[in-house]
């Protein structure tokens, strides 16, 4: 039997075409070390222009700690990180982002289908602490969400203002940002809402090993390198990391492959999702598809040799990417339907 990691994550895919040429031609020739080179500059230069903003770049080799070091910026130590209640950060880190931030703490938010309810954001602003409570310092955003969800321009926009006329500091997880500018978000909303920091990911769009850290506010960028090389971030070949995002954003507009792909990946989520024999526990609005799947069905897909994710609230999760084909949905589609 051979396993078929196909919809476990749009990690298991490999690199898009546009992102390995400029991979493989940032490679050739000599250039100064630690992102001093024309390379890393034409790649930020490109993320600004997606953003519409006149941000500080830096390229880090994982999300994870792309989080953390964000985090710990915004943050202090004796400060709280406020984020939904099964945020990356919040779960899937292993306390990177309380590492790096000495101590920092993440107070857990509730939502609707993985994005924060105003309301909940308004009570941890407002509610009485005691003196030995975490001060909120810094909201956490993610879109898309853990859940496949997607904030709109006006609900993101919303959250923004209201952690901002309190005082706080604003981190976007962007893990698949493409995604939600796929589904219709529009990337300029993060620099127009305040946010200080935002991570776009590159590894899950088709980069091989590259997320983009944005300081939005650019005085966060003194001493920033400093941060990256005590985190063992500060990547001496950075053109390698850097080069990937020529690749995905060379275009316009929605041409973008950074785009596009992530435009076929949720188109192939949505026809997933239309054909499985399973309800589904989120709406799907990326390139993600959660379902309410029990325990036989789950073994005999996994005898037909599909790997897919069970999450922290039981759902199976099953992920395009860009190299997610038609064929292969349908193969799914059609063992699902055959084990009914």
């Amino acid at each position: 039997m051979r396993e078929r990691h196909d919809f476990f994550s749009d990690n298991t895919a490999g690199i898009c075409p546009e992102a390995l040429a400029t991979f493989a031609a940032a490679n050739a020739g000599f250039v100064p070390s630690y992102g001093s080179d024309p390379i890393t500059a034409r790649a930020a230069d490109a993320i600004r222009t997606l953003l519409d903003a006149d941000a500080e770049v830096r390229f880090v080799s994982t999300g994870t700690v792309a989080n953390a070091i964000a985090c710990a910026t915004l943050c202090p130590p004796e400060g709280a990180v406020l984020a939904y209640e099964q945020a990356h950060i919040l779960n899937s880190e292993a306390g990177a982002p309380q590492f790096f931030g000495g101590g920092l703490d993440i107070e857990p938010l509730a939502g609707v289908d993985s994005r924060i309810e105003p309301a909940a954001l308004d009570h941890a602003l407002t509610r009485t602490r005691g003196a030995g409570e975490r001060q909120p310092a810094t909201l956490s955003l993610t879109n898309a969400t853990e859940y496949g969800t997607v904030y709109d321009d006006a609900a993101l926009a919303l959250l923004c203002r209201r952690a901002r006329e309190a005082g706080l500091r604003l981190h976007l997880d962007g893990a698949r940002l493409a995604n939600a500018v796929a589904a219709g978000f529009d990337p300029r909303t993060l620099a127009r809402s305040g946010v200080d920091i935002a991570i776009l990911g590159g590894s899950k769009a088709g980069a091989p090993f590259s997320e983009a850290i944005v300081l939005l506010d650019k005085r966060l960028a003194e001493g920033f390198d400093e941060r990256l090389k005590r985190s063992g971030q500060l990547t001496s070949k950075m053109r390698l990391l850097a080069a990937p995002w020529i690749g995905l954003l060379d275009g316009k507009g929605d041409d973008r492959p950074w785009i596009a792909h992530a435009r076929h990946a949720n188109a192939m989520a949505r026809r997933l999702a239309d054909g499985l024999p399973f309800a589904r526990a989120y709406p799907v609005e990326s390139n993600a598809v959660f379902v309410t799947m029990d325990a036989a069905s789950e073994s005999a897909l996994v005898a037909r040799g599909w790997r897919f994710a069970r999450f922290e609230d039981g759902s199976a999760r099953f992920v395009c990417s860009w190299a997610t084909s038609a064929e292969a949905v349908d193969a799914l589609i059609a063992d699902a339907g055959a084990i009914g």
